[in-house]
């Protein structure tokens, strides 16, 4: 493995690293035990700080010579596009925000009806729309409803309701008497109006006061249907998603695909600039998957397939193998001969998807005073995480917490599991009588954490949860900003709030309710493939129906707490009371 001291001087610093792009630099050690975490390798970093190393063909590593650990680079304008890519929504604007006077040669041409003073309210037009006049001229003009090009939109609501209480889209057709290029046109009116709505909300976050946020994040993959019976391969999306396990609140579920890309004018241009030929992170097209990249993957493919074990160290410990066994430690969504990319859009590397969600939430979230990360087991997440919060791990503001759950297990089992751990409860609170059954939860993690397991490459110090519930019934967590600032008491009540229990909530949610968000059935002959009848044939349905869903989650559907139904939004503080599907459907 060679290596070139990279403080060797400002022309090889900014030929061999990925240059910042806005201000963003992710590429320094993640290690935050490390001196040089944060520490961006630059000439204008102390010599030695940083070494360049080589994991494989066209994939440089960060060498950190202080901790030894080997980061992969990645393209700060990678991860800069994917951010403004899903926080793209949040720069909707409203019909009043760019309605203004027709009259060219009128002072409030270019001024918006929403501003003070300039117009006055003048009614209704004939087709119900809100109309102004100005001040200046006194032209009328009128805002535009969001349904001024439907003939009929009567059906819409009940159209909204199907899609996320699972009716198939063929269904829908057949019961409300309506075209397919109806229900295609309203799917993507409803997908506008969530995002014009939650836009809305979402920008309010910035003025709320959150003292702390307790984030479990995973990824659920979603398979698309293949549409030739010559081409039997499937599209696999990988959608990240952040939820607080306090208020239910889905931050974010970002799929890795954007369909408002145009696919053959990039793989020309990328042709035409020979971007194959460029390592990894300096490509230009680095965050997606070109059919360059793909052949590549395929013909290069060396990973070997873990089958996990009952044992949940020996699944952990096998899950540290498979990240070890890549060429990149951070890319997990490596293609095979069984997939294939999408024939129109461009399918993004997953993990700039996973990157910006991080840095995405740090935006949107500015408010926030601690941040509690509690994150499904995989490298690139760690990194991810550690990354875009850098600067709040550094002042002990974030945690970081891997969680790992067994989930193939069955009802019984489950319940022999809770039996033996109510036993063991059982016989500490007799010991110790005054004590309140958290204290006894607290004092048996405080056992649990005096003796940790290390695990895997990096020797990751694991703990396994005493008192586990049906939905989690055994699991272990690892602490991977663990520092000595908490006391023993603190420690224990971080580790017991360790939980992916709502994002994994949401998406079961997902999977009972949007019929083409289910998954899909392997058959022992499939060869890898699956197929599922009312699975999308569109990638792109993938993206609008999580974020149609998202909405409908926060802000529509209602649980009670402490005998009071309340929605995610309202116990967040972004909704004073559960919506309506006609309020968001007509939002304004």
């Amino acid at each position: 493995m060679s290596k070139t001291n990279l403080s060797a001087g400002p022309k090889a610093a900014k030929s061999r690293i990925p240059v910042p792009e806005n201000g963003l630099q992710y590429n320094f050690c993640k290690n935050p035990k490390c001196a040089n975490y944060g520490v961006a390798p630059t000439s204008l970093a102390p010599k030695g700080l940083y070494a360049l190393a080589y994991g494989g063909k066209g994939m440089p590593l960060l060498k950190c010579n202080a901790c030894g650990e080997n980061p992969p680079f990645k393209s700060n304008a990678g991860i800069w596009g994917e951010m403004q890519r899903i926080s793209a929504y949040l720069h909707i604007t409203t019909p009043e925000s760019t309605t203004t006077c027709t009259n060219s040669d009128c002072q409030n041409h270019s001024i918006p009806v929403t501003t003070p003073k300039a117009y006055r309210s003048f009614g209704k037009a004939a087709s119900d729309a809100k109309r102004y006049q100005c001040s200046i001229c006194h032209k009328t003009v009128s805002v535009p409803l969001p349904t001024q090009w439907q003939r009929d939109t009567h059906q819409n609501i009940q159209i909204f309701k199907c899609l996320v209480n699972k009716v198939p889209l063929s269904r829908i057709v057949e019961m409300l008497d309506i075209s397919w290029a109806v229900l295609y046109n309203r799917i993507d009116f409803i997908h506008c109006q969530c995002l014009a709505f939650v836009a809305d909300r979402e920008r309010r976050l910035k003025t709320l006061h959150i003292r702390r946020v307790y984030l479990a994040i995973d990824r659920q993959d979603y398979e698309v249907n293949w549409t030739e019976r010559k081409d039997k391969r499937n599209i696999v999306l990988s959608a990240m998603t952040s939820a607080d396990n306090r208020t239910g609140y889905v931050f974010g579920a970002h799929p890795n695909f954007d369909y408002t890309l145009d696919k053959l004018a990039i793989e020309n241009d990328a042709k035409e600039i020979n971007d194959a030929a460029n390592a990894a992170p300096f490509k230009k097209y680095a965050r997606l998957w070109l059919e360059s990249d793909y052949i590549e993957a395929i013909n290069n493919k060396k990973l070997k397939k873990f089958v996990y074990t009952a044992s949940l160290n020996d699944s952990i410990a096998q899950k540290y193998k498979e990240v070890i066994e890549r060429e990149d430690v951070e890319a997990f969504d490596e293609k095979t001969i069984e997939e294939k990319l999408p024939n129109y859009g461009l399918q993004i590397r997953a993990e700039y998807t996973m990157i910006a969600h991080f840095y995405f939430l740090k935006k949107l979230l500015s408010n926030v005073e601690k941040w509690r990360f509690f994150l499904d087991q995989e490298s690139g997440i760690r990194s991810a995480c550690l990354s875009a919060f850098q600067e709040e791990v550094s002042q002990k503001r974030a945690e970081a917490f891997y969680v790992r759950i067994e989930k193939e297990l069955t009802v019984d089992e489950k319940r022999r599991l809770n039996a033996a751990a109510k036993k063991r409860f059982s016989a500490l609170k007799a010991n110790y009588p005054d004590l309140t059954d958290t204290q006894i939860k607290l004092e048996l993690l405080k056992q649990e954490i005096q003796s940790t397991t290390a695990l895997g490459h990096w020797k990751d110090k694991w703990v396994k949860h005493p008192i586990p519930d049906m939905s989690e019934a055994n699991k272990a967590m690892c602490w991977l900003t663990e520092h000595d600032e908490f006391d023993m008491d603190h420690k224990a009540f971080l580790y017991n709030k360790a939980s992916l229990h709502s994002v994994d909530s949401f998406f079961e949610k997902v999977r009972r309710r949007v019929y083409m968000l289910e998954r899909s059935i392997h058959s022992s002959s499939s060869a890898g493939r699956t197929w599922s009848g009312y699975a999308a044939y569109n990638p792109a349905m993938v993206v609008k129906l999580m974020e149609i869903f998202r909405v409908v989650h926060n802000y529509i559907d209602s649980r009670k707490i402490d005998g009071i139904a309340s929605t995610p939004a309202m116990r967040l503080g972004l909704a004073k009371a559960k919506l309506d599907y006609g309020y968001i459907l007509y939002f304004k």
